[in-house]
């Protein structure tokens, strides 16, 4: 099938290029070629976009996804870590790569984890989504058809909470509930740190705040316990 480049965009360093009309066959030649390229490949009933992300948007990923592995660590949270996993199925004619991913609740119901089957295994119980520039195609919609339940979305400035209604739509939220112990703002305050700029004191101190603050929450006793 002929496929069309419609739209090249650069945004802050970050190429975005759709591709028309290229199907699902074609989506999959593309994902064998990109293999592990630093390259998200977003698919939407027959249109493709690629996107290279920015050092900005990566760093932003890294500390958002090292935040859940602190938190499942210290609240003793089994959890199974996906990472950009293509999560996609033909009969939707959907598929994209997560910035990060998690198995919480579900973790238990994953057949192969070497071998996620979306056609078979549950959707990631989280998924993390920095959009330093907008999407061209509908990533939200793509999370809501795969039934995806809770993202966590991060612009560079703003962090949101969004929850999968029945409808498939999102709905913003004050609280996770993938890690219902922690809100928006104390999230935020730790993704947009400029204290530290190498990120092993980073760590360090969310991991601190995580033991004095959260663990005592999350047991339902009292912060200065």
């Amino acid at each position: 099938m002929a496929t069309v480049v419609s739209d090249t965009r650069l945004v802050q360093g970050e190429n975005r290029v759709v591709i028309r009309g290229v199907g699902w066959e074609g989506y999959q030649t593309l994902l064998s070629l990109v293999g592990n390229q630093k390259v998200r490949l977003t698919y939407d009933r027959g249109d493709v976009e690629l996107m290279s992300p920015l050092s900005r948007h990566e760093r932003n990923k890294s500390r958002l996804g090292r935040m859940v592995e602190i938190l499942t660590e210290e609240l003793d949270i089994p959890v199974i870590c996906m990472g950009s996993t293509t999560l996609n199925r033909e009969d939707l004619d959907r598929g994209l790569e997560a910035d990060d991913s998690f198995y919480l609740k579900s973790y238990s119901l994953i057949g192969n984890v070497d071998h996620l089957d979306m056609n078979v295994d549950p959707p990631p119980d989280l998924a993390i989504e920095i959009e330093i520039s907008r999407s061209v195609l509908n990533r939200l919609g793509i999370y809501g058809a795969l039934g995806v339940p809770e993202i966590w979305r991060f612009d560079g400035k703003k962090l949101r909470v969004l929850l999968r209604q029945e409808d498939g739509a999102y709905r913003e939220n004050a609280e996770s509930v993938a890690l219902p112990w922690i809100s928006i703002e104390e999230l935020l305050q730790f993704v947009v740190e400029d204290d530290y700029r190498e990120d092993t004191q980073w760590a360090k101190a969310f991991r601190r705040w995580v033991r004095e603050t959260i663990v005592p929450r999350a047991r339902g006793g009292s912060e200065n316990d």
